[in-house]
């Protein structure tokens, strides 16, 4: 879902980039003056999930009153497939739009229909950025048609209470160093599994199997484009359908009534982090404050998920579509979004601010989150993401469903994911 670039050690850019603290935009800072002579205007905003927006978003029409933000949270596939249609369409698109890292690759293929963010001042930014991330969102002609939010960086999190019933360590030192491989967070999930009188350990294999493969050196895609489902997704669907076959699995799909339930109830005690997952625990399980804490990712870190703006070409504001990503981008606003939503910069000057670096969150049993997730970022090496990256995990994802429903073994399951990511990849 992104250009790997092991390269860019993130220690280097913390010096190259240290000038970020005093980018501007802080606070509205350099977007235009609220004046009551102007016509007041109405901007559309399309995501989804949890993105810490809100309070923002709030201060900024109260500094700007002739502007309007409506932001629309929708399905994570539905908002990706509605904006290609827009694409094709010529109209309707919101005047920014966000893309997932899975999918930022196939916009890249249709960059002259987003802004060239350089002409509006983004050039600016570009050493400001993880130069993969930055990279993700400029056109192959050179166009900066996005440019990032987030990254998200992985971490695991875990049931302090459910750990201590199944007779587990709690504390997050000793539970991270019960899993540094996989092999040792699935004996772990063992013992739980014993002490807990069989209630499950984790989610669901889906939720294994996707930080899993964004661990591994190659993803979907090579750099050719090449299909290569014998290389990284066969490694993570290894894991996931061993935890399967393990029993270890609740096998509730993601963002159900089941899941968030499950959450709440105990029906599972680890959960995958990257770190825009806080808020949705926080948010679908209120009543579990300070029973959950957070452990370091079997096997090192990794990114899954990070989103990027683009400004669509049909929209009528642009400039001022401008200002507000900017609002969003500065240090305080970026801040501001790790401290309510979890989700990390993609600028790695902020992984040095006290602010971020010592931020610790009370829900999570006062998990320190800016070092848990910074540190996860600084050990990533990221992954190539092709152009049908994001069906294609899809794809997986539903066979992979199928192997927890007991329809499939895990060899059928893979037969039928391998036939159907070939499906998508030249769909």
């Amino acid at each position: 879902m992104r250009n790997t670039s092991s390269r860019m050690a993130i220690a280097t850019t913390l010096v190259a980039t240290a000038s970020l603290v005093g980018l501007t935009a802080c606070s509205g800072g350099s977007t235009s003056s609220p004046s009551g002579s102007k016509a007041p205007i109405t901007l559309t905003l399309n995501n989804w999930g949890e993105f810490g927006f809100a309070p923002l978003i709030k201060q900024y029409e109260k500094d700007h009153p002739n502007i309007t933000i409506k932001i629309n949270n929708g399905d994570y596939n539905t908002q990706h497939q509605n904006l290609q249609k827009f694409l094709v369409a010529g109209s309707g698109a919101p005047d920014i739009a966000m893309s997932d890292e899975g999918y930022i690759v196939q916009f890249r293929g249709q960059a002259d229909k987003f802004v060239d963010l350089n002409t509006l001042g983004a050039k600016d930014y570009n050493t400001k950025f993880l130069d993969w991330d930055w990279k993700s969102g400029t056109a192959t002609s050179g166009e900066q048609f996005a440019i990032g939010d987030d990254v998200g960086g992985l971490a695991m999190c875990y049931r302090r209470d459910l750990f201590a019933k199944a007779g587990l360590p709690t504390d997050r030192a000793a539970v991270s160093a019960l899993w540094p491989t996989w092999n040792g967070f699935i004996a772990t999930g063992e013992k739980y599994l014993a002490g807990s009188g069989g209630k499950k350990f984790v989610d669901s294999g889906v939720n294994i199997y996707n930080p899993a493969m964004r661990q591994q050196q190659v993803g979907y895609f090579d750099t050719n484009e090449t299909l290569t489902m014998d290389q990284g997704p066969k490694v993570a669907w290894g894991i996931a359908t061993d935890i399967i076959a393990k029993n270890l699995s609740a096998n509730i799909p993601t963002e159900t009534p089941e899941w968030s339930a499950g959450m709440q109830n105990g029906d599972y005690a680890v959960l995958a982090c990257p770190s825009w997952m806080l808020a949705r625990i926080k948010s679908l399980a209120p009543a579990t404050t300070g029973q959950w804490d957070i452990a370091d990712m079997p096997g090192g870190g990794g990114n899954w998920g990070g989103s990027f703006f683009m400004i669509p070409k049909q929209g009528k504001h642009i400039q001022e579509s401008w200002d507000v990503i900017k609002y969003l981008l500065s240090p305080d606003s970026q801040i501001s979004i790790f401290k309510n939503a979890g989700l990390l910069p993609a600028q790695p000057a902020l992984y040095a601010n006290p602010d971020l670096l010592n931020f610790k969150n009370p829900f999570f049993n006062n998990a320190p989150v800016g070092v848990i997730f910074t540190t996860s970022a600084k050990k990533l090496t990221q992954q190539y993401q092709g152009l049908k990256s994001g069906v294609v995990r899809t794809a997986v994802e539903n066979a992979l469903t199928q192997v927890m429903q007991g329809k499939l073994n895990a060899q059928s399951g893979w037969t039928l994911a391998v036939a159907d990511a070939k499906k998508a990849a030249t769909s």
